[in-house]
């Protein structure tokens, strides 16, 4: 896949930690790196921003106030949430290291770690997982897609699509080639308690579909759809 990245874009972090002298610490230099960061100390304030909001990237300790933090992220990724995650913990037990990959963290951190480690392993998942990706893909020889401005290229020609649609093609792009549920694509697209209608989906597939002009995107029935694509 040939992508080409915009710069500027804030990223969106969400940080659970309950020692409040680190959380500061973490929280100030991430801030000096220039990204969004909500913190938050026990479960319970976790699940409520985590479930009302979007975020880029998840940085987990394991042992907080009221529960777990592999827990809290098990069943997030449970309901179908990709957000990509570090979970970050003094424990050197190799079970709930193993525990931590299986319920879907991206990167484990032990503590005590140094602050530039994080940031290197914040840069690895941005480049991995394309996080918050505002940039150019190309679709294949005749179009290229760009997320920034929300239009498709078609050799001399540009044609602007709408916001939601332009979300679609981008996480269509991100996870081409792979089958994705109705389910995975609205909780990853529109806002938590949004629940748009099957027919409103089919709209922006059909937009899609007449912007590109070629057969693409593949129904898979009762399931979802799938982007396919050589490049």
């Amino acid at each position: 896949m040939n992508l080409y990245l915009i710069k500027g874009v804030v990223l969106k972090i969400l940080l659970l930690e309950d020692d409040i002298i680190f959380s500061e610490i973490i929280e100030e230099y991430l801030n000096f790196l220039a990204y969004s960061v909500e913190t938050v100390f026990d479960l319970e304030s976790a699940e409520e921003l985590l479930y009302n909001n979007k975020y880029d990237l998840l940085i987990l300790d394991i042992n907080i106030p009221g529960g777990n933090g592999l827990d809290l992220l098990e069943n997030f990724r449970s309901l179908g949430f990709k957000t990509p995650s570090i979970i970050i913990t003094s424990f050197t037990n190799i079970n709930e290291i193993e525990r931590a990959y299986n319920v879907g963290c991206d990167d484990y951190l032990k503590k005590p770690f140094e602050l530039k480690e994080l940031k290197a392993r914040i840069n690895y998942l941005e480049n991995i997982h394309k996080i918050n990706f505002k940039g150019q893909i190309k679709i294949d020889k005749d179009l290229i897609f760009d997320s920034y401005n929300m239009n498709i290229r078609k050799k001399d020609i540009t044609v602007r699509i709408a916001k939601k649609e332009a979300e679609i093609l981008r996480f269509f792009l991100l996870n081409k080639n792979r089958v994705i549920s109705i389910d995975e694509l609205i909780i990853n697209i529109w806002e938590y308690g949004e629940e748009p209608s099957i027919a409103t989906i089919r709209t922006y597939i059909k937009n899609i579909r007449k912007v590109l002009e070629k057969n693409l995107i593949e129904t898979i029935k009762n399931v979802g759809y799938k982007f396919n694509t050589t490049y």
